[in-house]
């Protein structure tokens, strides 16, 4: 293997079956901040980009931003940015480096440099895949204020740490500075993702300047978009065949799958690539196939994950094919699409035998870990708010409170059938308090913790539910739990 690593300098010494930037690099300006360049983010909006630069949109190049790690920079930066993209299906993998993320910065080494990009005129929109727990909500679904990091913004606007203090310190300095705000598009699976950050970062600022909340308010763009594309997490052995097939060295490309989705509100004042021509879908309002994605794609994706994770499963595509939880996925489904709009033109039927292909992509190794990870952040919007919907109507939501069930009884398996620390979750310090406790007196709690239903007329009906299918977990694993449901359990 070449100690040689990918580069602007090595990028004409790839095979021809590699797909390179077919745009010269040097002449690209940024237009574009993201928040959270992770290995998701690399594997869709930043290829989008990639296709419109290559079309002739020059300014709109990346600069990518860790809030936290260092890591992406670290391995990049010597590539100048460069990473490959392996397109992998059980037919066989395409690979294809991708040029868009011009610079990439690390926030708590230089939020001064952060902060200078997102003020930077050129600086057009700026992007967010920092997942659900980097928002920072409390209970309640509003801003957590008591949060030591929002605390450290307010007190220290020129050093923010949270996507919150870099959004509201640069909006407030491009007006002082008399240049137009950006548009903020948020790309994380939140309900109303757009609307959802433009409120917690009004009630932010609210609590800096009220003239700067209102300008936040009135005055700056948050459309709401929707995005799909499995991304599983890269291995070293990853790393070692990719390496080979290059010639080069890559020290982070990202695996993923050919499906690849993103529908966006269009509201774009300072304007926008066109990102329609390569494949994206840009609507007035995307809260349909918000929801549509979040019930039937993540919602199921966490039923896979937990009960893949107490079956003995460790990819998505080996627990997909045991009949008994393919058979679950089928259940939950048929109660999640009747909560969907029912008048938006949605094809539910085409987009979840979509799912049942993608699951089974024998190629991806998509693991269960992954998705377990941050469950009381997940559930409320993936299966909770669809068994409140079904209750609503008169139906019972068995599947849907079967998932909550599984993640708790996943909780509990870690340190005893799982390792320690197989999957985390921001509420994992709690739980020790939790002990052994009959079922509904744990689901309460976890319910407690993590703020599930707060409040709603129906919230013990659902307690009451997930804590029977708990019962039988504990007592019978799995196969109890599907055969209170009418499935079948053999595996194949």
């Amino acid at each position: 293997m070449t100690n040689r690593r990918l580069s602007n300098s090595t990028l004409k010494a790839l095979p021809a079956s590699v797909a390179v930037p077919r745009y010269a690099r040097s002449g690209i300006a940024p237009g574009i901040v993201h928040l959270g360049v992770g290995a998701f983010h690399r594997a869709h909006q930043a290829a989008y980009v990639d296709d419109c630069l290559a079309a002739g949109e020059a300014d709109w190049g990346i600069v990518g931003v860790s809030l936290r790690s260092p890591d992406t920079r670290d391995a990049l930066a010597p590539q100048d940015g460069l990473y490959t993209l392996a397109i992998r299906s059980s037919m066989g993998e395409e690979l294809r480096v991708v040029g868009s993320i011009l610079t990439l910065l690390v926030a708590p080494e230089d939020p001064a440099a952060v902060l200078a990009a997102l003020t930077d005129q050129r600086t057009r929109i700026v992007t967010l895949t920092i997942t659900e727990k980097a928002y920072l909500r409390a209970a309640g679904g509003g801003l957590d204020s008591t949060h030591p990091d929002i605390a450290h913004d307010l007190a220290n606007p020129q050093m923010p740490r949270t996507a919150h203090g870099f959004l509201t310190e640069a909006l407030s300095r491009r007006r002082a500075a008399g240049i137009q705000p950006f548009t903020v598009l948020c790309c994380d699976n939140l309900p109303a993702n757009g609307a959802t950050l433009h409120r917690l970062l009004v009630e932010f600022a609210a609590l800096r300047d009220p003239s700067l909340a209102g300008h936040i308010a009135d005055g700056v763009a948050f459309p709401s978009s929707m995005v799909d594309r499995i991304v599983p997490a890269t291995t070293d052995a990853d790393r070692a065949r990719i390496a080979v097939e290059l010639g080069v060295e890559d020290a982070w490309p990202v695996m993923t799958e050919p499906f690849c989705q993103w529908v966006v509100e269009d509201d774009f004042p300072a304007g926008r690539p066109a990102w329609e021509k390569f494949g994206v879908t840009m609507v007035g309002d995307v809260g349909p196939f918000e929801d549509m994605k979040l019930r039937l794609l993540n919602g199921s994706h966490s039923a896979i994950a937990y009960l893949g994770l107490l079956s003995g499963y460790d990819t998505v595509d080996r627990a997909f094919a045991d009949p008994a939880i393919r058979q679950f996925v089928d259940g939950l489904w048929a109660e999640a699409i009747p909560t969907l709009p029912q008048d938006a033109g949605l094809d539910t039927a085409g987009y979840t035998a979509q799912l049942a292909e993608r699951y089974s992509n024998t190629a991806l190794a998509h693991r269960t870990t992954q998705i377990a990870n941050d469950g009381s952040q997940k559930l409320p919007q993936r299966i909770v708010a669809s068994a409140l919907e079904r209750l609503g109507a008169g139906d019972p939501p068995a599947h849907l409170m079967a998932v909550v069930a599984a993640w708790i009884a996943a909780c509990e398996a870690r340190g005893k059938t799982l390792p320690e620390a197989h999957f985390t979750d921001p509420i994992d310090t709690r739980l020790t308090e939790l002990g052994s406790r009959p079922a509904v007196e744990t689901v309460t709690a976890m319910f407690d913790l993590a703020g599930f239903a707060k409040d709603h007329s129906h919230r013990m009906t659902l307690i009451d539910l997930t804590a029977a299918h708990l019962e039988r977990l504990r007592r019978g694993g799995p196969a109890a739990a599907f055969a209170a449901l009418g499935i079948g359990s053999e595996k194949p």
